[in-house]
């Protein structure tokens, strides 16, 4: 009996090492929305349905005389398919450019053909969007985890579609899309920039937990714009090298004004620092309200973490709800980024909501946290 035993075992054992190894390598990206289900993609109104797939059907040999083979191929080869298709052809003309730590894309087509294409991946990659302003060329997705991050183990390998709900990382991850209108005529740069929540415990003994932010990832970012190049038609390869190879070189510098001000210097042309500065206020986590570039204007809100520490969670469900907007009723101070043109390089400062330069310590708080972004 024991010996039968024994052998039971051994076999069991055996077969879960086999499923083991059968078991698919576990992806480094594999999001899931905290919200819920990612909603199925469907074909917007305005656009003609995706035509079916038609592999078995029986050529019509109406008004051609005799249907041929060699013509039926020809009219089902990979190049016509593609000319015959109403999906938006895969963009050829994409690159990587980078300055600092921040990298972004540049599109050879305009934002409005790339909106729909930039929401779907999103969609793809297990997000739900949230926030799309076509007129400021902002999107911005929900929160969620990734579930990669998560081991592997034999339980929850064999049960993982039970039991998925009970595995967590602590952590979640939202992005923003920001498309800018490119230097070449009809292109467009595309910025994706990262923010992140953890779950940390609030006392020693483990009871209770809360929801603060985290450090952005430029690597995260930078993987999701290689994913993003390879959405817009580049080979795997190819914009793997590209994100990988963009060089960099710090590019900003903390000053003071000649009225005793903070300034921050950054060492590039208006138009390629008027992009940066709107990533890193995206990064940072500013809400940017509106913004003028004919003035070189950003208009943000920002909360002083040090003086928001005073409020406290009314509850259980309000530490787990780090994904509601924030509450109306909350005093956020206005702030105006003044980005300025001066020759090869670019000023920026901090003024107030009326327009003043303002000397206050969030000020120099506010250049500092964009110094890091940018530099």
């Amino acid at each position: 009996m024991n010996q039968r035993l024994s052998r039971l075992t051994l076999a069991l054992l055996a077969i879960f090492a086999a499923s083991c190894t059968i078991l698919p390598e576990t992806p480094k990206i594999e999001y899931k929305s905290a919200a819920g289900k990612v909603p199925t993609l469907e074909v917007p109104p305005d656009l003609s349905q995706i035509t079916k797939d038609d592999r078995f059907a029986v050529p019509d040999a109406a008004g051609k005389g005799s249907a041929t083979f060699s013509a039926y191929t020809a009219d089902r080869s990979p190049a016509a398919q593609a000319q015959n298709s109403v999906v938006l052809p895969a963009v050829e003309k994409v690159r990587v450019e980078r300055s600092g730590n921040q990298r972004w894309l540049v599109v050879a087509l305009p934002a409005d053909k790339l909106w729909d294409t930039v929401k779907d991946f999103w969609q793809e990659t297990g997000f739900l969007v949230n926030i799309e302003r076509p007129d400021a060329g902002v999107m911005e997705t929900d929160w969620a985890e990734n579930r990669a991050k998560i081991g592997g183990d034999i339980i929850r390998n064999t049960l993982g579609k039970f039991l998925d709900s009970l595995y967590s990382t602590g952590e979640r991850d939202k992005f923003r899309t920001r498309f800018e209108q490119g230097a070449e005529p009809g292109s467009t740069d595309i910025f994706i920039s990262h923010r992140g929540m953890e779950e940390v415990y609030t006392s020693s003994a483990k009871e209770d937990t809360r929801w603060q932010p985290r450090q952005p990832d430029p690597e995260l970012e930078a993987e999701m714009l290689r994913r993003l190049m390879v959405r817009l038609g580049s080979e795997e390869k190819r914009a793997s090298a590209a994100v990988e190879t963009a060089k960099a070189e710090p590019r900003a510098k903390l000053a003071k004004a000649d009225d005793g001000s903070g300034t921050l210097e950054v060492l590039e042309r208006f138009d390629r620092a008027w992009r940066r500065v709107g990533l890193a206020l995206d990064r940072v986590g500013f809400t940017v309200e509106d913004r003028d570039r004919s003035k070189g204007l950003y208009f943000v809100r920002y909360v002083d973490p040090e003086a928001d520490n005073t409020k406290k969670d009314t509850g259980m469900m309000s530490k787990l709800a780090f994904w509601k907007k924030a509450d109306s009723t909350d005093t956020k101070v206005q702030y105006r980024i003044y980005v300025r043109d001066s020759g090869n390089r670019t000023v920026v400062q901090v003024l107030s909501s009326e327009g003043g330069v303002d000397k206050s310590d969030t000020s120099k708080k506010i250049l500092g946290l964009l110094y890091e972004q940018l530099q």
